[in-house]
């Protein structure tokens, strides 16, 4: 040990510091590059043998290269659909393009992997980051999102092309005013459905409800006659006015001798205490005192009709039942009275007519009634197997109200347009076969499952097959609306027409998403992650990338990191730290020269002393 040793320690000293500096110079020129991971420097000390402790001297000094692979880079978001960054652990599967043929890349099957996340689709429908490497991942279904493999391959969207899907499903939700407001509910009867906002079956030539609705018997049906009013100041008629019009009577008040005749049945007047009434051998006569009241009356009337619902008197106008057993036939010998109580001549009124055997379905003929008495349930677009275009229009009908009275309920049923341009007995709509009951607070009550069928629904000569109608729960209500109208919430399908790739972005899972020009958009692929034991031992390529060395150990497909897609990855280098380094390495190499000059000062005094 000596001079010379000092010497070569010193130039060991200096090159160590190159090496140094070599390595701050290249961390600062890539502050800006994308994925950068910086290279540190670890000096080694290299002492030589002693044979004691106490003749051991300093030595000399190596340098090593110490990578900073796992040390995340800042994070921050680009406009860019194809830009995707790792937050934690793993690297990008990527291949590098060894050439072209007829314009397609080729590649020796080598993966590198690599932080650099700036892809964005070439010509051939690849993803290729800023130095060239080529993206991999595994192929999923579009339809179904399962992957296809668990390989990862080189990715390539060019002229991805999907077929058509055929509407299978429809998801619903909406609420139906509790009170609609159809085109007759204003001028329809008080306490009819139609008035209600409802449909009435009766009012179609062909019954619209299902075929499980039974035929009914006839219903009865009501007459009103003219509001009449009492002798004198009295003002309307009503149950308790007398008949014989002595006190508080009719303007032209029944006399005994005078008969009603109520299909066919004779109703006598009679003076008080007499039994004069005459009917047919073996009949008891029917007979009504002229000192009762008009009430009275009213109940001998309904006797004979058979109705359930009782005449009435409201504003001195009343109104009488038909019954269910026949029709109505009123007439009166004593015409002045009988006009006194609103009629005049004879009065007649048919039996509601019978229902025919409920078809679901609403013919031409019948669709402005139909339109009259419903609200619009919205539409959607729907798509037959070829990927046609289907316009599928719903409408609802209140077929029951609870405000009737009794065991009515709030029923709805919906219908869909099956052909647009039906006309005389074609069907027009189509009843979907089941009724969508509601409770006194708005909530559904049945059907009980969120879901029905809706079988082989076809519109015009398009057919769709059988339909899941599917209603989230909660999702179909009956609340007040003041418009009266249908509020649609949710109407949406899962068909679609056949489309083309238009373009691809990757989200936050990793998944390449391809945007086609049928609207939809589709799962393509997803992105592979790899990750290693040993990290900051792989060899550092060109353009942020890294191979396997012994040392780093295979590549494990899967990693803890997660994607952020439209996000880069900056570099890790902090410019700050490597400024401080930078001066530190140029105080060290100075100091080393310094020596230098020092020794070989030494070296000179040492052949000075031959002269």
């Amino acid at each position: 040990m000596g001079i010379f040793d000092a010497l070569n320690t010193a130039v060991g000293g200096l090159q160590s510091q190159s090496f140094a500096l070599q390595n701050i110079s290249g961390n600062i020129a890539n502050a800006s590059t994308t994925g950068y991971k910086g290279i540190d420097t670890s000096f080694e000390d290299l002492i030589p043998d002693a044979t004691t402790p106490s003749r051991q001297v300093a030595g000399g000094v190596t340098a090593f290269a110490q990578a900073t692979i796992t040390t995340q880079g800042t994070v921050s978001t680009t406009t860019v659909g194809t830009n995707m960054a790792i937050n934690g652990d793993g690297f990008f599967n990527v291949q590098k393009s060894t050439g072209t043929v007829d314009n397609v890349p080729q590649f020796s099957g080598v993966t590198d992997y690599t932080r650099r996340g700036d892809f964005q689709v070439n010509a051939n429908g690849n993803l290729v980051n800023g130095a060239g490497y080529f993206l991999m991942g595994v192929a999923v279904d579009p339809k179904t999102g399962n992957p296809l493999g668990n390989v990862p391959k080189v990715l390539q969207f060019q002229n991805n092309f999907i077929p058509a899907q055929t509407t299978t499903s429809i998801n619903y939700a909406a609420n139906l005013p509790s009170t609609p407001t159809t085109a007759t509910s204003a001028t329809s009867t008080a306490g009819t459905i139609n008035a209600l906002g409802g449909l009435n079956p009766h009012d179609f030539s062909v019954n619209p409800m299902p075929t499980s609705t039974p035929a009914t018997p006839a219903g009865d049906n009501t007459i009103t006659g003219t509001a009449a009013n009492q002798v004198g100041p009295a003002g309307p008629i009503t149950t308790s006015t007398v008949l014989s019009g002595a006190v508080n009577g009719l303007a032209s008040p029944f006399a005994g001798g005078d008969t009603m005749t109520v299909n066919g049945t004779v109703i006598h007047f009679v003076n008080t205490g007499s039994t004069a009434g005459t009917t047919a051998a073996g009949v008891t006569p029917i007979n009504v005192d002229i000192s009762d009241t008009v009430g009275t009356l009213l109940g001998k009337i309904d006797a004979i009709t058979g109705t359930t619902a009782a005449s009435t008197i409201t504003g001195g106008a009343i109104t009488l039942h038909t019954g269910t057993a026949g029709n109505l036939s009123v007439a009166s010998s004593n015409s002045t009275a009988f006009s006194a109580l609103g009629f005049s001549g004879t009065v007649t009124q048919s039996l509601t007519p019978p229902l025919t055997a409920g078809t679901g379905t609403v013919i031409a003929n019948d669709q402005q009634t139909f339109l009259n008495e419903s609200i619009s349930g919205g539409a959607l677009t729907a798509y037959d197997s070829t990927g046609t275009a289907v316009n599928l229009q719903l409408r609802w009908a209140k077929t029951d109200s609870a405000a009737l009275g009794g065991t009515h309920t709030n029923t709805w049923s919906l219908f869909y347009q099956a052909d647009p341009n039906a006309t005389g007995t074609q069907v027009a709509w189509v009843n979907a076969g089941t009724n969508f009951t509601f409770g006194a607070a708005g909530a559904l009550t049945s059907p009980a499952t969120p879901s029905i069928t809706i079988p082989n629904v076809t519109v015009g000569n398009q057919s769709l097959g059988n339909l899941a109608f599917s209603i989230p729960s909660g999702a179909l209500t009956q609340y007040a609306s003041t418009g009266g109208t249908a509020t649609i919430n949710a109407v949406t399908q899962n068909g679609y027409a056949a489309g083309q790739l238009q373009s691809v972005a990757i989200n936050n899972n990793g998944i390449v998403v391809g945007t086609f020009s049928n609207g939809q958009n589709l799962d393509l692929a997803s992105v592979s992650l790899s990750h290693f034991n040993g990290t900051n031992y792989l060899k550092a390529l060109d353009g942020g990338a890294y191979a396997v060395t012994e040392q780093s150990g295979p590549a494990i497909l899967g990693a803890s990191g997660t994607i952020s897609g439209s996000s880069l990855e900056g570099s890790n280098t902090d410019i700050a730290s490597e400024f401080t380094k930078l001066i530190v390495t140029q105080q060290a190499y100075s100091a080393n020269t310094k020596v230098i000059t020092t020794a070989n000062s030494m070296v000179q005094d040492l052949l000075n002393v031959l002269r």
